[in-house]
């Protein structure tokens, strides 16, 4: 990918990012996010287990399994697709950085022969 191109896909991701940068900057800002909807909308269990066709216990135990960072983002999906829900999720950088800045902080430490920990190599 040329320079160019790298730089307005930076600048476009920023833009569609936004929202996801800002969240990320809450503390478990996604943590137990399926219990959080599936009770705010008022979504019983058992509605869900119907739709996944599923035993009453399963949307329970992805519930957990959300919890503790070990559900497969298919999981997620089909759950929120049985709450009437799509599932997205982001990348974002962490500190409220933005991609764009992220890539000059790249590009000028390649060029200044700066490593991660901030000596030169």
């Amino acid at each position: 990918m040329r320079n160019e191109d790298r730089d307005s896909a930076r600048r476009k991701l920023d833009k569609e990012l936004r929202h996801y940068r800002l969240a990320a900057m809450q503390r478990n800002c996604t943590q137990d996010l399926l219990r959080a909807v599936r009770q705010a909308l008022g979504v019983p269990v058992e509605e869900i287990a119907r739709t996944l066709g599923v035993n009453r216990s399963v949307p329970l135990e992805l519930e957990q399994s959300e919890g503790r960072g070990t559900i497969s983002l298919n999981s997620m999906e089909r759950v929120a697709s049985a709450m009437g829900c799509k599932f997205v999720y982001a990348i974002v950088p962490l500190a409220a950085k933005t991609l764009e800045r992220m890539g000059e902080e790249r590009k000028w430490s390649k060029r200044l022969g700066v490593g991660k920990a901030g000596k030169r190599e």
